[in-house]
């Protein structure tokens, strides 16, 4: 399993909410988080087969920024 990180802006519990179906939808997708206390809204997913780019696409389709972290 490995953890990939983006920046979003995905800014409260709300926001949470929208993205939440779009993430737990996709296949290879173990946990997901949000840290709303970080500026940069670091949004943390343990994977097991989604890819970067479906993760990012997901997140774009629900209606947030995203940003992979270098």
């Amino acid at each position: 399993m490995k953890t990939l990180k983006f920046k979003t802006n995905i800014k409260c519990s709300g926001c949470i909410a929208t993205v939440t179906p779009h993430l737990n939808a996709l296949d290879g997708v173990e946990n997901w988080k949000v840290d709303l206390e970080n500026p940069e809204k670091i949004l943390s997913v343990e994977s097991t087969g989604a890819t970067e780019s479906q993760i990012i696409d997901s997140v774009i389709t629900a209606g947030y920024k995203i940003e992979k972290m270098s």
